[in-house]
């Protein structure tokens, strides 16, 4: 199902940063939705990108996200940056793979640059039904978005870093700290959500209580190797700085996609024999699925349900 929506206000809240809020063009109420979801939003002619809802996410009035624009991306950060209101955009309904566990003894919440704008709607949710939670924002200087709003909601459970050594020590201060039953968010670049993925695990914290989402579409390059796609009786091979998304859709096989960055799992695959070198954050190891766009074969073959 997808929304039809409406620009209804655009902001700046730094440099390099777009705030859009959106209303359903029909004038009807936004979907609710739980807290760390994101939008799928057309840029173009089936191109579509994830961007994370910052706004309030229980009887929302409008649906908000914050874009950092990449001057040497696909495409899509520069067309949310050029938004005006009224234009009118196609969205999915709102979709989750970063939600808040509701049995966790105290929400550790740590953000890097744009990977704010999930841990802002966790630390709504947080504030409005009384949990316990503590954020860390690590930042560039004078690049915070929406360091103010938080700094309100949360008061004294905010700390903010711009280094990376006092990022390193305040983590490991949180994590090493935190009360048995607690649970770790992180969401950033892949360097910061694999600093504080290290410093939970070396202190002996169990996966399941580990959450994390990176925010980075750059990926390295992995070997060359051959997808065998079963359902179409067809084969591809994929080079090795071609994504497996891509190499399919070069054959004109077509399968879902949406983020284009392991994070939203709309192009999860089973994997019907062969192994695989993980790159996502849904976690598609633990159902035996591979991520199209970022997951590769770890070994010369791949066999796919498609």
């Amino acid at each position: 199902m997808t929304l039809e929506l409406q620009v209804d206000a655009v902001s700046e809240p730094c440099p390099g940063y777009r705030s859009v809020a959106f209303t359903l063009a029909d004038g009807g109420p936004p979907p609710a939705y739980p807290p760390g979801s994101h939008l799928g939003l057309e840029w173009a002619p089936g191109r579509w990108n994830a961007y994370s809802l910052t706004g309030p996410s229980i009887a929302p009035e409008r649906l908000h996200i914050t874009v950092a624009l990449r001057p040497r991306g696909s495409g899509g950060s520069r067309w949310v940056h050029r938004l005006r209101p009224g234009d009118r955009v196609r969205s999915t309904m709102p979709r989750n793979g970063f939600a808040p566990v509701e049995t966790a003894r105290r929400h550790l919440l740590v953000a890097g640059g744009i990977g704010v704008t999930p841990v802002l709607s966790h630390v709504r949710w947080h504030s409005f039904w009384g949990n316990p939670f503590s954020v860390l924002y690590v930042h560039r200087p004078g690049a915070a978005p929406h360091r103010d709003e938080l700094r309100a909601l949360c008061g004294d459970r905010l700390s903010t870093v711009t280094g990376r050594r006092a990022a390193r020590a305040e983590i490991h201060r949180m994590v090493t700290t935190a009360p048995f039953g607690s649970h770790l968010y992180s969401c950033g670049p892949p360097g910061l959500t694999a600093v504080t993925e290290r410093a939970a695990r070396d202190a002996h914290w169990v996966a399941a209580r580990i959450h994390s989402e990176r925010f980075d579409r750059r990926r390295e390059p992995g070997r060359p190797f051959r997808a065998v796609l079963r359902r179409s009786g067809r084969t591809v091979d994929v080079g090795a700085g071609e994504s497996l998304l891509d190499a399919v859709a070069r054959i004109g096989v077509a399968t879902p996609s949406l983020c284009r960055s392991g994070v939203c799992g709309e192009c999860l695959t089973p994997v019907g024999h062969g192994a695989v070198e993980h790159r996502d954050t849904v976690h598609a190891a633990r159902e035996g699925r591979i991520a199209l766009c970022v997951s590769r074969a770890a070994g010369p073959t791949l066999e796919l349900d498609l």
